[in-house]
């Protein structure tokens, strides 16, 4: 090739590049990002942003409604990509054999401060039931029954075990599933009528942080009390997908965020639109997410996020 020709198609990359034509910042296979909702309003929530925030820098999330036991399955199979919601440490059994076998990966702590376990009403708790073990003290007030959520829930598995062993006194009681509206129902209308109920509580929550609950002690080793929620990926996703794979490790949250986002969504808004309506009330929040990230051609995540919402 001739000088000219060289300097000729010199002149014409730097025109490619200097035109802002995008080069892909992760592989189209990268660009649908598949995340499990498992029906947590908290996991709704924060997924509700990781899937706006996607959308607007190019990338198409799939949100799956998955149980927590088929969200590991699918993760392992490469079925999923992502996971917010692994709450620590009453999921380890859920979790274990994947991480043990490396399926399964933990990339970042999204949420800390949380709260997970058995919770009874003030007035119960007044009224003697404190631990665990106080539970059993007074079947027939509580009617044989704790109250959890879904079927296939971690906390219900627990609930589960802690039934079988003679040591918590908890003989003649049984679980009853439900959904997390369906117990907050029960839990709301028993309160209303001052009945004795015990349920499965968590913080964060918009409900259950304005209702007078008392959180119970004496659950040993069980998996539920102080916790922490870890973002969860598939085998080699923040390998194959650096830059989502980044903006997905960036990702973490607080319980007044949350709460406002579980607020709007337990009243009646979707998930997209309650993280949307969050995102412009507080946009700098968005700053630390996207560091080191671009949208998925490569531009400049800050703006397109920017002009998304319309702020």
């Amino acid at each position: 090739m001739s000088r000219m020709k060289l300097i000729a198609a010199g002149i014409g990359l730097a025109s490619v590049l200097s035109t802002g034509a995008a080069f892909a910042a992760d592989p189209e296979s990268c660009k649908t990002v598949r995340l499990s909702d498992v029906g947590w309003t908290d996991i709704q929530a924060t997924t509700g942003v990781a899937s706006v925030l996607l959308t607007a820098m190019g990338y198409e999330p799939q949100v799956i409604q998955l149980s927590v036991p088929v969200t590991y399955a699918s993760l392992k199979n490469k079925d999923l990509d992502v996971f917010l919601g692994n709450w620590m440490p009453s999921m380890t059994n859920d979790i274990k054999d994947y991480t043990a076998e490396g399926s399964v990966e933990t990339v970042s702590e999204n949420l800390s401060g949380a709260g997970y376990g058995l919770v009874v009403p003030d007035y119960v708790a007044e009224g003697g039931v404190k631990t665990l073990t106080d539970i059993g003290k007074f079947k027939d007030k509580f009617d044989s029954k704790i109250y959890g959520i879904e079927a296939g829930n971690d906390g219900n598995r627990i609930i589960l075990d802690m039934l079988t062993k003679p040591e918590n006194k908890l003989d003649g009681f049984e679980l009853v599933e439900s959904s997390e509206a369906g117990m907050l129902t029960q839990a709301e209308q028993a309160m209303k009528d001052k009945q004795w109920i015990v349920f499965l509580g968590w913080t964060p929550h918009p409900v259950m942080g304005a209702m007078k609950i008392a959180y119970l002690d004496g659950m040993g080793d069980s998996g539920f009390g102080a916790a922490t929620v870890h973002t969860n990926v598939r085998k080699g996703y923040t390998t194959e997908c650096p830059n989502v794979g980044k903006f997905i490790t960036n990702l973490k949250f607080n319980l007044d965020m949350e709460g406002e986002m579980m607020d709007a969504i337990l009243k009646g808004t979707d998930a997209n639109k309650a993280a949307t309506d969050w995102l412009k009330k507080n946009p700098d929040a968005v700053t630390p997410w996207i560091a080191g990230v671009t949208t998925f051609d490569g531009g400049d995540a800050a703006a397109a996020i920017k002009t998304a919402l319309g702020s």
